[in-house]
């Protein structure tokens, strides 16, 4: 059957080698269990039933872009899309968590209905590469200062807005501890360094008396706080159109970057560069974000991490229903993640921004219309405290100095008509 389903000797792996990538790619992203329901808490979210959402929308998604897709890519709720949640469309923007669900439904929708159009290609290319890559590497900012925040390393000032805190307390040095850890360990070849890392300081927390041990393994908690608890009512205003526009391209351009790295790592691409089943790995994930806001959990995506796997020999999509599978599995230790504290996780905050940012060594530094509105998008995202401010401005300067330097070839329809629209919104908001 799994030969069939599979197609195992036809891409040259086996059983044992699935399995053994699949684990690899859940170690190398089981941080997401402990780091997403603590994010969402912080909107007012029940931690035990975002822990109980993350787990079954990450299985979901996983299960179906392995059966389904046949690819060795594993989806998880994505890092930077529930800061967005939290702290800008819950926290800033003042929508409730309800309502933000709606959000990422509708996203997760739109998504879907993309995919089956086939008119992602147009969105995507629409949007120069350099925003893109500006894109991801504020978001890398933007939970780079969310990871210090959290540690007490840098706090609020009314003299200089912000300064640095108290780094001999025992959070910050627990902090800069779990990303020493990280870094170290990635150095070594180590695929489980986050969740190591986590484990590591949450242990030392404990010892140290700063931490209450609440257990190791449970029957999961109730996802009924969370679960079907959307208001869709309030998304259909037109002020939340920006958001669900930010949680669409957002996953859009994640999940595009995603898919073509492991692919181009796994030799998945076919002779003309492309992707074949490329729309069902994308209704794979859609579907799994459509889901995940169903049961409680922010938007829903491919995980980069999956490289991890497909160099430990994950070929098939029998390796992302190893890592659903191992998701599921999860969900009984559940006393485990409400014992991590928040500083165990900042490292990983701090780590995951640096992945995030290695993108902006393709920017083209050398040309100033390319590169500055880059710039923009990555001070103004963390500083603003918002990725769907970074987004808005980063592309309203990438039009104004396109046209003032008479480079107005190099825009496209696409980016004109958004650039326009945010500045519609920032007028009328």
């Amino acid at each position: 059957m799994l030969e069939r389903l599979f197609k195992l000797k036809q891409n040259q792996t086996n059983i044992k080698q699935e399995v053994i990538a699949g684990v690899t790619t859940f170690l190398s992203m089981a941080y997401i269990i402990f780091v997403n329901p603590m994010m969402l808490a912080d909107a007012g979210m029940d931690h035990g039933a975002v822990f109980v959402a993350t787990c079954l929308a990450a299985a979901i998604g996983c299960l179906i872009m392995g059966v389904i897709a046949n690819y060795p890519i594993a989806l998880a709720p994505g890092m930077g899309l529930n800061a967005f949640f939290t702290y800008t469309v819950v926290g800033e923007m003042g929508y409730s968590w309800e309502t933000a669900l709606g959000a990422v439904f509708l996203s997760g929708g739109c998504f879907f209905i993309l995919s089956l159009v086939r008119i992602r290609e147009w969105i995507v290319n629409s949007i120069p590469m350099s925003l893109r890559l500006g894109i991801g590497a504020g978001i890398g900012l933007f939970l780079a200062l969310i990871g210090l925040k959290n540690a007490g390393i840098v706090v609020a000032s009314s003299a200089t807005l912000v300064t640095i805190g108290d780094i001999t307390a025992f959070p910050a040095v627990m902090s800069m501890l779990g990303f020493f850890l990280i870094i170290a360990m990635v150095h070594r070849g180590m695929k489980s360094a986050v969740i190591m890392s986590i484990l590591v300081v949450t242990l030392l927390g404990i010892l140290f008396g700063d931490v209450h041990y609440q257990g190791m393994v449970s029957l999961p908690p109730s996802v009924l706080p969370t679960f079907m608890q959307m208001d869709l009512s309030s998304v259909l205003e037109i002020s939340m159109l920006s958001v669900v526009f930010a949680f669409l391209f957002v996953d859009l351009f994640d999940t595009s970057g995603t898919l073509v790295a492991v692919a181009q790592m796994g030799g998945f691409l076919d002779d003309r560069g492309r992707l074949p089943r490329l729309n069902r790995a994308l209704m794979a994930d859609s579907t799994a974000t459509i889901a995940g806001a169903m049961l409680g959990t922010s938007t829903t995506t491919s995980y980069i991490e999956s490289t991890a796997g497909v160099s430990a020999g994950g070929r098939t999509g029998l390796t992302a229903v190893v890592v659903g599978c191992l998701f599921l599995l999860s969900l009984f230790i559940s006393p485990l993640a409400g014992t991590v504290p928040v500083y165990a996780t900042a490292g990983t905050l701090f780590y995951v921004a640096i992945l995030m940012m290695s993108g902006l060594v393709h920017v083209a530094w050398e040309d100033l219309t390319e590169a500055a509105p880059v710039v923009v998008i990555c001070i103004l995202m963390p500083l603003t405290f918002s990725i769907a401010t970074g987004i808005a401005l980063g592309f309203i300067s990438y039009v104004m100095i396109k046209l003032m330097s008479g480079r107005y070839k190099d825009l496209s329809l696409g980016i004109v008509i958004l650039a326009v629209l945010f500045v519609a919104k920032f007028i009328y908001d």
